[in-house]
C-alpha cells in the first residue's frame, strides 16, 4: 500500500525489517524504492511495470474501502486513524466517493480506478453502459472521457427543427380547384394562396395560445 511522501507500507502484520516482495523474480520492492538487478531482460523490466501498475490501481480502491468503513463503524474515530496512517483525508476522500458509487461486484477488473472515477458522477445504468463500452472497445481513461465529453455536448446542443422545403407536392384536381377560387376573387394565384395559408396559420396558433377561446362556425 502505498503512503503519501513516496512511503511504502508492507502489507498488515508485517514487520519492517521483513524480506521484500519480489516483482518478476528480480525487482525487490523495498520502503523506499526498487532493487533492480544491472542486467535486466526487458520483458522482465515490461512485467514489473505491469505488476507495479496493477498494485497502485488496486491501492486506490483499497484506500477507498478502508476510509469508507472506518466512517461507517468509527464515526468519531475514524480521522483520527488517518493521521496515524500518515494519509492525505483529501485524497482519500476521493477514493472513498468513488468507492461508494461502485460496489465490488459492480467494479470491472479490466478497466481501471480512473475509469470508474470518471464516472462516478452519472447515473448508475448510464455507468454500466459506459464501463460496457469502455470494456468492449478497451478505452484508455482519456478516450472514455472524451467519449463522455462528446456525449454531454450532443445532449446541450439545441435540437432545430429541420428547414422546410421550398417545394410541395400538390395533386393536379386540387391546384385547378385552387386556381379556379383565385379567379373569382381576381387575385393573383400566387398571392392568394399566401394570404389563405397565412391566415390559417394565424388562426391556428391563436387557439394552440389561447385552447378555450370560442370557434367561428360559418353557415
Amino acid at each position: 500500500m502505498t503512503r503519501q511522501a513516496g512511503r511504502t507500507a508492507g502489507p498488515p502484520g508485517v514487520p519492517p525489517n521483513a524480506r521484500p516482495p519480489a516483482l518478476g523474480g528480480q525487482v525487490l520492492t523495498t520502503r523506499v524504492g526498487l532493487r533492480m538487478p544491472a542486467r535486466m531482460a526487458y520483458d522482465e523490466w515490461e512485467r514489473a511495470g505491469h505488476q507495479l501498475a496493477g498494485v497502485l490501481d488496486s491501492s486506490s480502491w483499497w484506500l477507498g474501502d478502508w476510509l469508507v468503513y472506518g466512517k461507517d463503524h468509527y464515526t468519531d474515530r475514524y480521522q483520527r486513524g488517518i493521521r496515524a496512517a500518515g494519509l492525505s483525508y483529501q485524497t482519500l476522500r476521493n477514493y472513498a466517493w468513488v468507492a461508494r458509487r461502485f460496489d465490488l461486484a459492480r467494479r470491472r477488473p479490466a478497466l481501471s480506478f480512473q475509469h470508474h472515477a470518471e464516472l462516478a458522477s452519472v447515473r448508475t445504468e448510464e455507468q454500466d453502459r459506459w464501463l460496457d463500452r469502455a470494456e468492449e472497445a478497451r478505452w484508455t481513461t482519456k478516450q472514455l472521457r472524451a467519449a463522455l465529453r462528446a456525449s454531454r455536448q450532443d445532449r446541450r446542443r439545441p435540437r432545430t427543427p429541420a428547414e422546410p422545403s421550398g417545394r410541395l407536392e400538390v395533386p393536379g384536381s386540387r391546384l385547378r380547384r385552387w386556381h379556379e377560387a383565385a379567379e373569382q376573387l381576381g387575385v393573383d394565384f400566387e398571392t392568394w394562396v399566401t394570404a389563405t395559408l397565412d391566415s390559417a396559420a394565424a388562426s391556428a396558433l391563436e387557439d394552440a395560445r389561447d385552447p378555450g377561446r370560442p370557434v367561428a362556425v360559418t353557415a
